[in-house]
């Protein structure tokens, strides 16, 4: 009886502490709010009064210095490490610049400096729209109150730069009275919509997935108006986005050597993470990369937003009992055996486009091309899929190896195929392959002039991003800041 009522004393003291620790959240978040805040307030600065520990965290987003085996939140010149990935991506601007993601609060200027947005001297010129914003700002919901949501899209990314320049935060995920997690892009509620889906409906712990599914998705924009669109309507699998575009007859860019019709995958962490052990138990994105932190008796989530990695401690080992050790050489292993599957498809693929390059040159047909535009088409948009869900070889190891597996497969195919109009041209020979063992190298190759781009941008950066931060300010969309 002692030893019973001793483990019930226990186990009310832990409730009393649980009751106190709550009610002390209660109190720090609702009773002691320094503004009050209503609306859509894109500047993050504000909530930084109510909700200090929070923004404390965010801002951290900031700061580099992490590195795992493969990735971290430095950036990285990926063209430089992958000059293959140059070659598949000809044509299109990826391969004038691709630099690895790292944090939220640079989302904005790093748009900025990419080449791929060009650099438009004029609101009218770049060949981008205003939808290249969609993801980078809390500014985007409020412009599209004040536009109209297809009006935004169709403007031009220059004609908004003065109005886009407070980096994704606050109010991206949370509506501002009670902070309550939010859906702030309609792309994500049309997408539920079309398949018969109320996402008002979701849990909580759902919607701890869904603010960051509004983002890190895959997407295409839809019309002349460039109307930001989930291809979700046959399902979220590699298999059923594909059944999707090819139904619509979509190619972001016709190939510049091979001339195949390429699908540009953008980020399907999403889609991914569903597929894997740890979406399947309904593990959501904030658990592991926005674990819970504890200050002066208040529970509250990190924003930094980081990988997991970072503070095993404080994901990992929430669930998993191992050593930090162990947990990371794990996640390694699994990531190794992506890499050298992502490694294969690389090579193979970029030779494959050049060998349909040289079969062009030698005479074949479109009649004889079809079918190895087909496998072209296939085999990259696998490759891409699998490389762009940031994390996929974590969060569905499995599914990511036999995404690039199918890849690998077809583009052998479609190298096997061109073999075989080549010889019926009379050529029995290697394909002469350029070199294209760098970055520079591989760029000159497809015709690009770098420096002449990165002269242009020096300008636009100099001049035109000045303006428009002066025009913010003077319009009040920036806090001042020292």
């Amino acid at each position: 009886m002692f030893v019973v009522a001793m483990v019930v004393v226990f186990i009310l003291g832990l409730l009393a502490a649980s009751v106190t620790e709550r009610r002390a959240e209660v109190v720090s978040v609702f009773n002691n709010k320094k503004v009050e805040i209503k609306g859509i307030e894109s500047r993050n600065e504000i909530f930084a009064q109510n909700y200090p520990r929070e923004y404390d965290t965010w801002s951290n987003t900031e700061k580099g210095g992490f590195r795992s085996l493969f990735n971290g939140n430095e950036p990285v010149d990926v063209l430089a490490e992958r000059p293959n990935m140059v070659i598949l991506w000809a044509g299109y601007a990826f391969a004038k610049d691709y630099i690895s993601p790292r944090g939220h609060k640079h989302a904005v200027e790093d748009v900025w400096h990419s080449l791929r947005t060009g650099a438009p001297m004029t609101p009218e010129e770049g060949p981008q729209n205003s939808s290249c914003w969609t993801c980078k700002s809390p500014d985007v919901p409020r412009l599209m109150q004040e536009m109209g949501v297809e009006g935004f899209y169709g403007s031009k990314w220059a004609s908004t730069g003065h109005e886009v320049v407070n980096s994704i935060g606050c109010a991206d995920c949370h509506e501002p009275v009670n902070m309550n997690l939010q859906i702030s892009r309609p792309a994500l509620i049309e997408a539920f919509e079309r398949r018969g889906m109320d996402i008002k409906k979701s849990t909580q712990q759902e919607m701890r997935s869904l603010v960051c599914a509004q983002c890190h998705v895959e997407y295409y924009f839809k019309g002349d108006s460039k109307i930001v669109t989930l291809p979700w309507d046959k399902g979220l699998s590699v298999e059923a986005q594909e059944a999707y575009y090819d139904e619509i007859q979509l190619a972001d860019y016709v190939h510049k050597l091979s001339k195949a019709p390429i699908i540009k995958a953008q980020h399907p962490g999403y889609e991914m993470a569903l597929e894997g052990i740890h979406g399947q138990r309904n593990v959501s994105c904030a658990d592991c990369h926005m674990p819970y932190k504890s200050e002066g008796g208040v529970k509250f989530s990190d924003h930094q937003i980081i990988s997991p990695l970072a503070m095993i401690d404080r994901t990992c080992q929430v669930c998993h009992r191992e050593s930090e050790e162990t947990l990371r050489n794990d996640v390694y292993e699994r990531q190794k055996k992506a890499m050298e599957l992502r490694n294969r498809v690389e090579a193979e693929l970029a030779k494959a486009h050049i060998e349909a390059a040289f079969a062009w040159e030698k005479g074949a047909t479109e009649a004889q091309m079809k079918d190895i535009l087909q496998l072209l088409r296939q085999s990259q948009w696998r490759w891409d899929f699998g490389v762009a869900s940031h994390g996929g070889s974590f969060h569905a190891p499995q599914e990511t190896q036999r995404i690039l597996a199918a890849g690998l497969d077809k583009a052998m195919q479609a190298r096997l195929a061109i073999s075989k109009v080549l010889t019926n041209l009379g050529f029995t020979g290697d394909v002469p392959m350029p070199d294209i063992s760098t970055k520079e190298k591989a760029q000159k190759y497809i015709g690009l002039d770098i420096p002449a781009e990165q002269a242009a941008k020096e300008k636009f950066l100099n001049t035109i991003v000045p303006e428009w931060l002066k025009k913010a300010k003077d319009n009040k969309r920036l806090v001042a800041r020292s």
